[in-house]
């Protein structure tokens, strides 16, 4: 599993210029079955769980992120090795493959 943290960046007043586009990879990432949970962070920026996808197609598709292409956001994407959860989220101790 990876946490995405998308803290605002240098070029954080373009935001509106690029809301559509980022709203859209949002869409794609949940509709693939990657995203599981997005939403916004208390001090400005984003946060996303992704499972199921190593973590170079992972960093790629950050990458792909308008916002992030745009410098609307700095992406951090952190792997945690999940070995607890309540059942409803006992898939998200299924590890991706390494690459």
């Amino acid at each position: 599993m990876h946490i995405i943290l998308l803290r605002f960046g240098s070029n954080k007043s373009a935001a509106p210029d690029h809301m559509a586009s980022h709203k859209d990879w949002i869409a794609k990432g949940l509709a693939d079955g990657v995203f599981q949970c997005v939403g916004s962070l208390d001090a400005g920026g984003g946060a996303v769980i992704a499972h199921g996808e190593d973590t170079d197609a992972l960093m790629r598709r950050v990458q792909a992120d308008p916002f992030v292409k745009h410098g609307v956001v700095k992406a951090e994407v952190l792997g945690v090795d999940v070995n607890r959860t309540i059942p409803a989220l006992d898939y998200l101790m299924a590890r991706a493959p390494v690459g």
